[in-house]
């Protein structure tokens, strides 16, 4: 809005002066701090300062001394209900560290708090009655997911966005997974490595794939809402990011190896740096370099020490060149790609200089 907009809104009683300066006040503090970032870094914060470490361990110890008290005076005969109070000690708590304070680890705290609460409560509550397992797990992941879906509409924070993901996740593979299945997911070796390839495990290694994408699509349409990077719609984003690269790279890479060796699994790399380019996402690629890094481990098996240092290398050199020249790059990528339905609203590209 221009001056004048706001005039011409004080002028009309749809602002008070002190309305308008405020928010002149808090537009100019924004476009600051923007200004301020460098041209090629990507907006995120963990916590503000030693402050909220200090706090987060004290609420961390105080959550653990309030589940036991309750443990204590409710005695066995309440103990499925002392996961639900936990749950609403911390709900209590995020209204003044969440939304009066506007503390980011702390919040991140009481936000997991809640989750373990809810999905300890729902799991032992359906463990009573006359499910099987499988809808016994569905059941519960859903419950979790839906709490902390309502966490988010409460509290607006962007973390709460990756437990909802992370919960929804568990209701997937409970949906796709059999017994079998989760043995070789704890067990690991070549039982792990067949779990997310799609001619070996189809139904669990498709279900990954579409969740990661429904993920990576979330977190575009945040991401589209916030292109400058200013708000909580990009740091939902950065969240959900987090949770699609690993998915997505599962599959494609575990799938990949198997089947087609290293060449493949490099183009694949090579699309996702382009893609991780194009939205701005260095958390994306992050991600899934480390989970390729982690799969490649997979099948190596531990087998071959120099394998591992030649993968180490290439990596490092791979991750360091992207990281240096991330913005020429970029700016590279987005002029070369035409006009594509979105393309202006994803954050804007520099010089190439």
């Amino acid at each position: 809005m221009t001056p004048e907009d706001l005039r011409a809104a004080v002028a009309a009683g749809i602002l008070s002066e002190a309305q308008a300066a405020s928010l002149v006040a808090l537009a100019n503090d924004r476009a600051g701090k923007r200004a301020a970032l460098p041209a090629e870094d990507e907006p995120f914060e963990f916590f503000r300062g030693f402050s909220e470490i200090f706090i987060s361990i004290g609420l961390v110890i105080l959550l653990v001394g309030a589940s036991a008290l309750l443990t204590v005076i409710g005695g066995l005969t309440l103990l499925t209900l002392v996961p639900l109070a936990t749950a609403a000690i911390a709900w209590w708590w995020a209204g003044y560290f969440t939304l009066k304070r506007r503390m980011t680890l702390p919040s991140m705290v009481l936000a997991t708090a809640f989750g373990t609460g809810i999905a300890i409560f729902a799991f032992t509550v359906l463990a009573q009655g006359q499910l099987d397992e499988r809808m016994t797990a569905i059941l519960g992941f859903v419950a979790s997911a839906l709490g902390m879906v309502a966490w988010y509409r409460r509290f607006r924070l962007p973390f709460s966005a990756f437990l909802v993901g992370a919960f929804a996740l568990g209701a997937v593979y409970a949906v796709t997974a059999s017994a079998e299945n989760l043995i070789g997911l704890v067990a690991g070796g070549d039982d792990f490595r067949s779990f997310f390839d799609l001619t070996e495990s189809p139904a669990f290694a498709t279900a990954t794939l579409l969740f990661g994408t429904a993920a990576f699509l979330t977190g575009m349409w945040f991401d589209t809402r916030d292109p400058h990077r200013l708000g909580r719609h990009a740091a939902t984003a950065f969240w959900c990011h987090l949770l699609a690269a690993p998915a997505l790279v599962n599959t494609v890479a575990v799938t990949l190896m198997n089947g087609g060796g290293m060449g493949f699994l490099a183009v694949a790399l090579v699309l996702i740096t382009l893609l991780a380019l194009v939205i701005d996402r260095r958390s994306f690629l992050t991600a899934a370099i480390v989970y390729i890094a982690i799969v490649i481990g997979w099948v190596m098996g531990g087998d071959g020490g120099t394998s591992w240092i030649f993968v180490l290398l290439v990596l490092g050199s791979f991750i360091t060149a992207i990281g240096t020249w991330w913005v020429q790059l970029r700016a590279k990528v987005m002029d070369l790609l035409p006009n594509f339905p979105g393309k202006s609203r994803l954050p804007p590209y520099g010089s190439t200089e």
